[in-house]
């Protein structure tokens, strides 16, 4: 997903993210104005502060990179061609004077690696040859190649990339197993909050990532990295409670989405320190 931020008078930020995104830094104090060019069931959206001269574009961008649906008999399985990057966000990014990476959950559904145009691996799908790339390849691929594309494409504001929000609150089973996150209070000083496998495969990549572009110097890029402090808080998810009532479907217990208001208000703060430390 793709949040962009523009104040319409001095400096414009827009801020880009693949999974979990927050459009309440001014609303408790604003409400915003949906100045959308699209039908309300566009994910991509426009919303406008008025008070503040502040407008938030909204881009529905899961993986970051240029990402296709295989349609068909096979819903929710996706391609992803890693060295090229989703259009949708990068062809807008010279307005703004933000821009703010995200992402890691979308990375752990089934798909289909391509580079130069040619299939070169997948995860939890059939391929007719052996391959070693894993998700975490095609994670580390996508922002490599995001920041790359900024890179190349001269951008001139700031670049931030966010650290992933954690997906191992889970307990008494995984996602799809009887799974759920009933805690009503943060892990204690004295309790450990664990991260391993896929998910600390992940924000090593996002690190690894991160201090490249800036050993490179080609872009002004800071680290938002709020994993550690959301590590704490397996009190914070909606749980069951994440569902309409009435859904007739198969639902699972919502550990990774987050409350509003919640743990992840924190993320505001820390964005806003940022924003106002970069002015």
């Amino acid at each position: 997903m793709v949040l962009c931020f523009k104040l319409l008078f001095g400096p414009t930020a827009a801020i880009f993210l693949s999974a979990v995104v927050i459009l309440s830094c001014f609303t408790n104090v604003a409400s915003p104005k949906d100045v959308s060019v699209t039908d309300k069931s566009d994910p991509n959206k426009i919303l406008y502060y008025e008070g503040y001269n502040f407008t938030i574009y909204l881009f529905w961008s899961p993986f970051l990179v240029r990402s296709e649906e295989v349609g068909g008999d096979r819903p929710g399985v996706f391609r992803l061609y890693l060295d090229e990057p989703d259009d949708r966000w990068l062809s807008a990014s010279s307005r703004f004077d933000y821009v703010l990476l995200s992402g890691a959950n979308w990375f752990t559904r089934e798909s289909y690696f391509y580079e130069r145009g040619q299939l070169v691996g997948g995860m939890y799908v059939p391929l007719n040859f052996t391959s070693s790339l894993t998700n975490q390849y095609s994670h580390r691929m996508a922002f490599r190649t995001a920041l790359r594309a900024l890179t190349v494409a001269r951008f001139r504001g700031k670049v931030i990339l966010r650290t992933l929000s954690p997906m191992s609150h889970f307990e008494g089973g995984a996602y799809n197993a009887g799974g759920d996150c009933r805690r009503t209070r943060p892990f204690g000083a004295n309790e450990t909050a664990p991260m391993g496998g896929v998910e600390l495969g992940f924000y090593t990549s996002q690190l690894e990532e991160f201090r490249e572009a800036a050993a490179a110097r080609g872009l002004d890029v800071a680290l938002m990295d709020p994993t550690a402090a959301m590590l704490m808080r397996p009190d914070g998810h909606p749980s069951r409670y994440g569902h309409w009532p009435d859904e007739r479907r198969t639902l699972y217990n919502d550990c990774i989405h987050w409350c509003l208001p919640g743990p992840i208000d924190a993320w505001n703060d820390m964005l806003l320190h940022m924003l106002s430390d970069s002015n």
